[in-house]
């Protein structure tokens, strides 16, 4: 119905330059047309008379006059009122969404996407969790959060890139290769302390059983050589940062280059296979993984730093080297090489996003953690003093996700190894409630996640409020054939007139309103609105559902309703597929 009406008044607006109202050459293509949030409106308002009022040197309301009398006729449209200072609302006939129905039959699983992402190349970097253990319920949201934004910018016409970055250097890779060495060497007999900041969750011991799978004794050092000569740790009264730097130089210095590189990628790509095995069972999967360390091995890293130094963008003091962050609007300078010549990660992070840039895309969408808030800024300033701007990055952050087992929150410290893994989440709940309910809210609220709720079969539970309505619409197709009746698909419009009741015209409304929705939340990053919507649709049918047999003896009205309920089914499977949700059949 909107794209009907934008021709309509483009059409308009043609006429009237073409008899001088209006100046030529006019762009008459943007015309918007919003629904009217007050039905007593109408169904659709457009504010074009007074976006154009000054060009045509007229006041808006007697522009919006001469606007709606060169409108041309169209059946669909009922009538047509100007309101206020020159808003022009649209009364639609209430049987002119009918159409659609058959227009989502024929469209099937395509129906709702549109074109307006004009095929620009978009990257969206999601999830993107250190390597140093498994994915957490934290995670879980930034994962369901970022598969689905994806899904929707794909349904609105963008060409979309999914990645995962992977933080496989620095000093938090290293503190898990020797969380697992030390446990290894445990497993062969030696008497260590455990350092009190090292990762002490099950999973690094699982990891060292696989190392001496692999390498038997070969990277066993005695106990009196790896401490010797280390400092205090933390709980006796020194510096726990300074001990775990002490005892990764101590594995490095025994190990040597080779065997310590073998350590640090046996870790990393451990747990990155039981990552990539948890996302893919979530349903999420990425077309490339991004290691950090290619940035080193291609040279990217020292060429970024290289060019903001040959920008003059680099100053040193206190022996590090400096960005000027705050001439690019940063609240401070940044540090890119310490003292000890060593990169930040923040010199790392700023060759990675010049790299995607220099790919080409047009758009670059990072999803991260609440807790990067103050990373935009400095990123943002790098990528404005490298290339001169940074329009196309932009950077949503996903609030964290708090699980709630009765009144009591769950740790999520992963050097505790005190945390709920995603894989856990999945197997009590399901990843259908679960990816439903993380994208419940908008990814900058809170979210509070209920696992009673999650794994309850009521109308409270919205995953399974939506899912049932799917199944109900195929028991429903599936009692058809077992009474010998026929479903006949209407050959037009004109067929299905006879859903003239008000349930079955707000819902054809609701249907008819899909593809706009598609738009506007993919435009707005917010595939919440793709599940409210779902949830709305929902309770529709299941109230039309519950007041309303579909199975008459009159072919002509039963051959329309199912035509509507069938339409029904096809919009929830599709807006189920966008959220990364199954559409069961029967439950």
């Amino acid at each position: 119905m909107r794209s009907l009406l934008q021709t309509l008044v483009a059409e308009a607006l043609t006429r009237l330059q073409q008899e001088g109202v209006l100046p030529a050459p006019l762009a008459v293509t943007q015309v918007h047309i919003e629904r009217a949030r007050d039905k007593t409106h109408g169904d659709f308002a457009s504010n074009v008379a007074m976006t154009l009022a000054k060009a045509a040197g007229s006041p808006p309301r007697a522009l919006a006059e001469r606007i709606v009398a060169a409108l041309p006729a169209a059946d669909a449209v009922l009538r047509v009122a100007i309101a206020g200072p020159g808003f022009i609302n649209f009364f639609m006939h209430p049987t002119a969404q009918l159409g659609c129905l058959l227009d989502i039959l024929a469209a099937g699983n395509s129906y709702g996407c549109s074109p307006v992402g004009a095929g620009q190349r978009v990257q969206v970097e999601f999830v993107s969790a250190n390597p140093t253990g498994p994915l957490h319920v934290g995670h879980g949201r930034g994962a369901a959060y970022g598969s689905s934004l994806a899904n929707l910018l794909e349904a609105a016409g963008f060409q979309v890139e999914r990645e995962y970055y992977v933080n496989d250097a620095g000093r938090q890779m290293d503190i898990l290769a020797i969380s697992v060495w030390l446990r290894y060497l445990e497993f062969l007999g030696e008497q260590l302390p455990f350092p009190a900041g090292a990762y002490r969750g099950d999973y690094v011991r699982a990891i060292a059983t696989t190392l001496e799978q692999h390498v038997s004794d070969g990277f066993q050092r005695s106990a009196a050589a790896v401490l010797d000569g280390l400092p205090a740790d933390g709980p006796q009264g020194g510096d726990a940062d300074q001990y775990l730097d002490a005892v990764i130089g101590r594995a490095k210095l025994l190990l040597g280059a080779t065997d310590y590189a073998r350590l640090h990628r046996h870790g990393c790509d451990t747990i990155l296979t039981d990552i990539d095995d948890d996302l893919v069972a979530f349903g999420v999967t990425f077309d490339r993984w991004y290691r950090e360390s290619s940035l080193v091995d291609s040279g990217a890293l020292d060429r970024t730093i290289q060019t903001l130094r040959g920008a003059d963008q680099l100053y040193q003091k206190d022996g590090a080297w400096w960005f000027r962050a705050t001439a690019f609007g940063d609240r401070q300078d940044r540090v890119v090489i310490r003292e000890n010549g060593e990169p930040t990660y923040f010199a790392s992070d700023v060759a990675y996003h010049l790299d995607k840039l220099e790919r080409g895309f047009d758009r670059i969408i990072n999803i991260w953690g609440a807790d990067h808030h103050g990373y935009m800024d400095r990123i943002r300033a790098a990528l404005c003093a490298l290339r001169g701007d940074a329009d196309r990055l932009t950077v949503l952050l996903v609030q964290f996700a708090v699980l709630y087992r009765g009144l009591e929150k769950v740790s999520m410290s992963t050097r505790s190894g005190e945390f709920v893994t995603l894989r856990e989440l999945r197997e009590e709940v399901g990843s259908d409630a679960a990816r439903f309910f993380y994208v419940l809210r908008k990814c900058d609220q809170h979210l509070d996640f209920d696992l009673e709720l999650a794994r309850s079969h009521s109308n409270e539970n919205p995953v399974y409020y939506v899912q049932y309505a799917h199944a109900r619409i195929g028991a429903v197709l599936r009692q058809l054939a077992e009474r010998g009746l026929k479903f006949d698909l209407p050959n037009s419009a004109n067929e299905l007139a006879v859903l003239g009741e008000q349930p079955e015209l707000e819902l054809t409304a609701s249907l008819n309103r899909y593809p706009e929705l598609i738009e506007t939340a993919a435009l707005a990053h917010e595939p919440h609105q793709i599940a409210y919507y779902l949830r709305e649709l929902a309770g529709q049918f299941h109230a039309y559902y519950n007041n309303h047999p579909f199975l008459v003896d009159d072919a002509n009205l039963r051959n329309a309703r199912l035509t509507l309920v069938s339409a029904v089914r096809q919009v929830l499977s599709n807006g189920l597929r966008l959220l990364g949700v199954s559409a069961p059949e029967h439950m």
